[in-house]
């Protein structure tokens, strides 16, 4: 149902099921880790009215676990990525993960998914410093994305002289590529959301 990248080496998608609307991943090496990027795996959306909330615990060794809200998923937002490096141990407020016990290690931090009813998870405020704007994340995945597609269509580019004749294939011109692309881009610094209307 979920899985969890954790800056991008590692993805997890065997989410330990600790009750019936709880899952928890195990973060190894969490102190070398930046950004932990949670998402639905698209096989089984969430419940109609319902989304994940989305937690942060650190490793206790006492065995008090205390977990921080770091944001949410939906079946309409399948995915977020939150910066957990300046997140503090021992920060955190109420959670549902508080009144079970989930196992752990006393070296391994835990990211935990909680489905909750939409209308709760949009009042619950995450702990700060947690989100990462998604307007940035997406304006550097667009970016991204443009230069791959270029790059790519460029590598296959060959002048007239060096065309042969092929009734069952299309060419696109390199200058149609590039119109685009400088469109694109001026467009998503004008207004990075202009692709929803």
């Amino acid at each position: 149902m979920f899985g969890c990248l954790v800056a991008g080496r590692l993805v997890q998608t065997d989410a330990q099921q600790v009750a019936g609307d709880k899952f928890v991943f195990n973060l190894p090496d969490y102190e070398n880790v930046n950004h932990v990027v949670v998402f639905m795996l698209g096989t089984v959306p969430f419940p109609a009215g319902m989304g994940g909330a989305v937690y942060f615990s650190f490793p206790d060794p006492v065995g008090g676990q205390v977990w921080q809200l770091l944001g949410f998923i939906t079946n309409d937002k399948p995915s977020a990525i939150f910066k957990i490096s300046q997140l503090k141990p021992g920060e955190g407020g109420e959670h549902p993960f508080g009144v079970m016990t989930v196992p752990r290690l006393a070296s391994v931090a835990q990211v935990g998914v909680s489905i909750e009813p939409l209308e709760q998870l949009v009042q619950q405020t995450p702990v700060s410093g947690a989100t990462v704007c998604a307007v940035d994340s997406f304006m550097q995945f667009t970016q991204k994305m443009l230069d791959s597609l270029y790059n790519f269509s460029s590598s296959f580019a060959v002048s007239q002289s060096q065309m042969t004749p092929n009734p069952s294939e299309m060419s696109i011109p390199a200058s149609s590529i590039l119109k685009w692309y400088e469109n694109f881009q001026r467009r998503m610094a004008q207004n990075p959301n202009f692709w929803k209307t």
